[in-house]
């Protein structure tokens, strides 16, 4: 499956030449904790996160009124295609130790937003339905049987260790 088909289409948005009070204030009101920085033309230039606000700004004793974004932003951030697998998209995670990723087009326009949580979710519903799927399909006697196999083998283990 691609990460187009999952992540979020309504993206928060920033320029490089607002101030980091104004991004502050924006994140607070969406409940959002990261902005997707983009130039005129809505392509992904950087991204900057709550953490970053507190860590390259406040912890520095910065202004924020006085302090623009492109100053404390991650510039030029990883992106992906909205064609590319999960899969995919869980490797940049994964190497890059962050949990958003923009989704841009063949010309780098924002185009969505994935994480790591919408990911897990969509995970976690397949799995349901999975659960869900072998439930009605596997015959309950034999789920039963595994069931009793299993309690007595573990049981029979169990005792065995302990003589041990």
């Amino acid at each position: 499956m691609s990460v187009g088909r999952i992540c979020v289409r309504e993206v928060d948005t920033a320029t490089p030449d607002e101030s980091v009070a104004v991004i502050a204030q924006r994140m607070h009101q969406r409940a959002v904790g990261t902005l997707i920085i983009v130039n005129q033309a809505c392509r992904v230039t950087g991204i900057v996160s709550d953490r970053d606000l507190v860590s390259r700004v406040i912890a520095k004793g910065l202004d924020p009124g006085g302090t623009a974004v492109h100053e404390v932003m991650t510039i030029a951030p990883k992106t992906i295609l909205e064609d590319a697998s999960i899969e995919s998209a869980l490797l940049i995670m994964r190497t890059g130790k962050f949990r958003r990723l923009p989704i841009v087009d063949r010309a780098n326009r924002l185009i969505g937003l994935i994480t790591l949580d919408d990911i897990l979710m969509h995970l976690s519903d397949d799995f349901a339905q999975i659960g869900r799927l072998l439930k009605r399909e596997t015959p309950r006697a034999v789920v039963e049987g595994q069931h009793a196999f299993t309690t007595t083998r573990l049981r029979t283990d169990a005792r065995l260790a302990v003589a041990d």
